[in-house]
């Protein structure tokens, strides 16, 4: 029996089964889910937890590991999980055309927003990465991801792109509104843009569409214009809902782990520190003892082994012990109680002249 296919893709967050780009954007999730294919996902927030070293990837039956998004599709459809085997030639023509413009017009705007705005990158995009992915892995992999984000909004705008930013940006914009326009009317009242049941057009705009509309944006120019057409967001809704009604859950994904089973409710705690960070703290443990020792050694601080203690013994182990009782008034050398029920202190240092010797 050939073993099944498992899929490795970004966990979810703000409400959503993935918060990566291509993990939506290029239809793994959605389009398995639209199809039925039988796959094993592993939402995973660390990339070298991936048998490609990215994500998504899927391996497939026969222990071929595929990392690029569309050879997935590809894949899959070879193995006879295909949305589209009920359209027309005219359908299909038509599923070419939106997924090139979509790639087009919007894909550069989506990039923009999540990776290149200045304030999305900081208060949500490099917030979220930094807070799910284990350390030390988040200190630079949000970086990384930036930079090669960087390098493919530049190969989709081309050589021709206008230099300034603020005219590239409004350029850029301008074109995604007229996108999503194009495409709230060509959905109307339908469910779905081919009829009532999806296909790899609806797994292709919904990906691209919901991550607008669901994350949380300071700075959301395209956004309030997405809230802004009803027919868009009540058909993104209807897909979450249907389809990925267990995904959606947080707004934002963390680990969290039980903090004990004598807990009547099921409470929830942090994720327990990785190994590194055990190792790191044990080792950051061990230098401060090792300084403090050398602080007293230097300061003479009052230890069992400083001379202040030498010779020091507990009043029940001395010879005369009834006479250096606490009721006879006298004391023995050592740390003195304080307070109101303080024994009388000693009029001369080792004064043990009453002292019986035995």
């Amino acid at each position: 029996m050939a073993a099944p296919m498992e899929l490795f893709c970004w966990a979810g967050g703000w409400g959503l089964p993935s918060v990566d780009l291509d993990s939506l954007a290029v239809l793994v999730r959605t389009y398995a889910r639209f199809t039925g294919a039988p796959l094993k996902v592993h939402k995973i927030t660390n990339p070298w937890r991936s048998p490609s070293g990215t994500l998504p990837a899927l391996r497939t039956s026969h222990g071929e590991v595929i990392s690029v998004p569309h050879k997935i599709i590809t894949h899959l459809r070879k193995e006879k999980y295909n949305a589209d085997y009920d359209l027309s030639a005219r359908q299909g023509a038509d599923t070419l055309a939106f997924m090139s413009l979509l790639e087009e017009k919007l894909l550069p705007v989506l990039i923009h927003t999540f990776w290149v705005d200045s304030k999305n990158y900081v208060e949500v995009t490099r917030k979220w990465y930094a807070e799910a992915m284990p350390f030390p892995l988040n200190f630079f992999l949000p970086g990384r991801m930036q930079r090669q984000h960087l390098e493919r909004l530049q190969l989709l705008c081309g050589e021709h792109r206008p230099e300034d930013e603020e005219e590239l940006e409004k350029e850029l914009y301008q074109e995604a509104l007229e996108c999503l326009t194009l495409l709230a009317q060509r959905l109307g009242s339908q469910k779905f843009f081919f009829g009532d049941a999806p296909a790899s057009l609806d797994a292709f705009v919904f990906s691209y569409l919901v991550l607008l509309l669901q994350a949380k944006l300071p700075s959301g120019k395209l956004q309030a214009h997405l809230r802004g057409l009803p027919t868009l967001c009540a058909y993104c809704t209807h897909i979450l809902s249907l389809y990925f009604p267990w995904d959606g859950g947080k707004a934002r994904w963390r680990r969290h782990w039980p903090l004990g089973q004598w807990a009547g409710v099921q409470e929830r705690g942090p994720r327990p520190p990785s190994l590194l960070a055990q190792q790191l703290r044990c080792h950051l443990h061990a230098r401060h003892q090792q300084a403090r020792r050398q602080r007293r050694s230097h300061t003479g601080a009052r230890t069992r082994s400083s001379p202040c203690w030498r010779g020091w013994r507990p009043w029940w182990a001395m010879p005369c012990s009834a006479a250096l009782s606490p009721s006879s008034g006298r004391h023995l050398p050592g740390p003195q109680p304080h307070g109101p029920w303080a024994w009388p202190r000693r009029t001369k240092k080792n004064d043990w002249s009453s002292c019986s010797q035995d």
